[in-house]
């Protein structure tokens, strides 16, 4: 600011009044500093003069889990609209599933000093988080409650969704129902898993554990789990698949051998419709979970210190695949 002064011949007083939009800057002398900021490529670090004010940075943080998974990129956008909607910009970083790398990128975008963030968690313990808390950082964990803190969260009712549609399934007269899993260690991985479990004792339906794999992460593991249920003699005949990456592996093995058996997938997906046989998802509204969350989390960063809150938001059943449109 002080060469823009030098060029224009202000006072740097003067220079801060026409980068703050004051009306008290007469326009030749607005015009004089506009063109030596011009010439030499000022930009007002906004960071440095929040910290100096006490301001906010008008910025917010986003950790999720794998932007290669069309959950989170919608996730993603929906906040990311929802921010600038609001003057405010959104940094996003992917922590892989790694607890290392999630309190890592926490505390980086601490130092960075956002206004907030929003964090689909892979750790079990964020009691780390607690200093930056009590520093008045403001957090919502999104799709995962946090653990080892209080904070404010928005998940989906995933043992309800998963009743609903497991319920349907044994309306179809299927008893066999091979189910395939993400990591337990991950919180609606497991909520899922007790959503089919209590579904099938309460229908008098043995939970076999001969027809479940978890710790799937890819499609073709997906693929290569269905493939070897389907080898046994005695086969399920009807799946229930614990993410949209997994059912998408599971389709394409039921394809490659020609089976026809029945598939429940958690999780809608794009070009779903467009699979060569019917199935049904459990679907939810992405961006209205992303708009939850960043709509919590602009509460709290103007003020709301109310106690932490839990949102749920709904599943519906939806049949996908031809004729479903």
């Amino acid at each position: 600011m002080s060469d823009v002064a030098a060029a224009a011949g202000v006072s740097v007083k003067t220079v801060s009044r026409v980068i703050n939009n004051a009306p008290s800057v007469r326009p030749e002398v607005t015009e004089r500093v506009l063109a030596a900021i011009g010439s030499l490529g000022f930009r007002r670090n906004h960071i440095a003069s929040s910290l100096r004010s006490g301001r906010r940075t008008a910025t917010i943080g986003l950790i999720i889990e794998d932007l290669a998974n069309p959950f989170y990129s919608a996730l993603a956008a929906a906040v990311g609209r929802y921010a600038r909607e609001r003057g405010t910009h959104l940094i996003t970083a992917s922590s892989e599933e790694s607890p290392e790398l999630e309190r890592q990128l926490f505390l980086e975008l601490c130092q960075r000093r956002v206004d907030g963030l929003i964090i689909v968690p892979a750790g079990g313990d964020h009691s780390y988080m607690r200093p930056e808390l009590e520093m008045n950082t403001q957090v919502v964990f999104l799709d995962r409650p946090p653990a080892g803190i209080l904070a404010d969260s928005v998940l989906i009712d995933n043992a309800g969704g998963t009743r609903a549609g497991v319920e349907e399934l044994l309306e179809r007269g299927h008893r066999r129902i091979g189910v395939i899993s993400d990591s337990t260690t991950i919180y609606s991985a497991r909520e899922r898993l007790a959503g089919v479990r209590a579904t099938l004792a309460e229908a008098g339906v043995p939970y076999d554990d001969a027809l479940v794999r978890t710790e799937v992460g890819h499609p073709d593991q997906a693929a290569s789990a269905a493939a070897a249920m389907m080898r046994e003699d005695d086969p399920p005949t009807a799946f229930f698949c614990g993410n949209n990456r997994i059912t998408v592996g599971v389709l394409a093995e039921l394809g490659r051998r020609g089976q026809d058996a029945d598939l429940l997938g958690f999780d809608d997906f794009e070009l779903a419709d467009l699979m060569p046989r019917p199935f049904t998802v459990i679907a939810y509204d992405v961006g209205e979970l992303g708009r939850t969350a960043a709509a919590r989390l602009f509460e709290r960063i103007g003020g709301d210190r109310s106690w932490p809150a839990e949102t749920v938001l709904p599943t519906r059943l939806v049949r996908r695949g031809p004729g479903s449109r």
